[in-house]
């Protein structure tokens, strides 16, 4: 049986970490920045936070879908064990890699900017999500292995029926509110080792599983409904946008709503993207496989960007595309000319070993007839 290749996944990995950098840059430049370790900027800009706001509650839950739905396309042609190797080499190998060589990096520059000596500090840093994609995984196995092997077909056929239906698809919201009003995330889009950031990532991951469980039956509901989905998301945001005014971390809005605003942004994304993008190109190819060392090492290019862009006292909008153009174009040099070229760092930084092929020449045999 053929498989087939759903590249609007691939598309919204690469999309999320794209917009992840971005909303990392923004960070730079709020008042709280130095709160949660970053190098702060003295121009501060409200605006430039502004779009920000609109992010927050689903850049992190939306790769934790992405990340359960990639499971459920690796189990397809592994069993449990070769799925446990494969996730072995490509999330906890960089996660430990990046724990001990990449973050203290970063730290080293934040350290030198703000002169606090130099310390080596070993830490998660942004990398937490490897470590709770990689923790997900082994609680997940037993069960995802059963759902394969048809264990919960009849729960699966029920879970098929009530996603047909938009108003069943937003009923997950009913583990999303729980988990919110249990955990009291305060704010809400603290997901870095917190056990909220841990527990709507397993929710997130688990469905994203179930979901591609149900064949095309999500993809044709969040096809249908995409724009429900997103005026849903929409009025949600204005009420919350409206009540934070841009000050930064969520704080007054109630966490439930955010929930729903959070899986609704979610749901009208996966839409349009299964709708416009689920198309082979070129330039996906090469993307997606730079995303995930991207994501390792862009805060090290992101700090030393700032480290000497915020110097100049540029206007704040200046200074935040400089840093942004530099903190790209550096994580592709590094990419293409460093990672991706040197054989021995690639498991390190979640590629594959380059395949050493040698073209081989076709000789052409010719017989002499005597």
């Amino acid at each position: 049986m053929k498989i087939e290749r759903r590249y609007d996944t691939d598309w919204l990995r690469v999309i999320a970490i794209a917009l992840l950098l971005i909303y990392h840059i923004a960070i730079v430049f709020q008042p709280w920045a130095m709160l949660i370790g970053f190098i702060r900027s003295e121009e501060i800009s409200t605006e430039i936070w502004a779009p920000m706001t609109m992010l927050n509650v689903w850049r992190i839950p939306i790769l934790f879908y992405v990340s359960g739905m990639g499971v459920y396309f690796a189990l397809r042609k592994r069993n449990n064990i070769e799925l446990l190797i494969e996730r072995t080499k490509r999330i906890l190998l960089p996660f430990l890699f990046g724990f001990v060589a990449i973050t203290p990096l970063h730290m080293f520059v934040f350290q030198d900017y703000y002169n606090l000596g130099l310390s080596y500090y070993p830490h998660m840093g942004h990398l937490w999500f490897l470590a709770n994609i990689f923790i997900y995984v082994l609680i997940g196995l037993p069960v995802f292995y059963a759902i394969k092997k048809g264990v919960f077909s009849k729960q699966i056929s029920f879970l098929s029926r009530l996603f047909s239906n938009p108003l069943g698809l937003l009923s997950v919201n009913v583990f999303f509110v729980a988990e919110v009003l249990i955990l009291q995330p305060k704010p809400f889009e603290m997901y870095a080792e917190t056990w909220h950031g841990f527990t709507i990532g397993l929710l997130a991951f688990f469905f994203g599983f179930l979901f591609m469980s149900t064949g095309k039956v999500f993809w044709n509901t969040v096809k249908q409904w995409k724009w429900a989905f997103l005026g849903l998301a929409a009025i949600l945001y204005t009420l919350r946008f409206v009540f934070v005014a841009t000050e930064g971390p969520l704080n007054e809005v109630p966490l439930y709503l955010i929930s729903i605003e959070s899986n609704s942004w979610i749901f009208s994304i996966f839409g349009f993207c299964y709708q416009y993008l689920n198309k082979p190109s070129k330039a996906l190819s090469y993307l997606s496989k730079a995303a995930y060392p991207v994501y390792i090492i862009h805060m090290v290019v992101l700090y030393l960007a700032a480290k000497f862009i915020l110097p100049l006292h540029l206007p704040a909008i200046i200074a935040f595309i400089l840093i942004t153009i530099i903190t790209f174009i550096g994580c592709y040099v590094l990419y293409e000319f460093v990672i991706r070229r040197i054989s021995i760092l690639r498991p390190l930084f979640g590629l594959k070993w380059k395949a050493h092929t040698k073209r081989k020449d076709k000789v052409k045999v010719t017989t002499s007839k005597a």
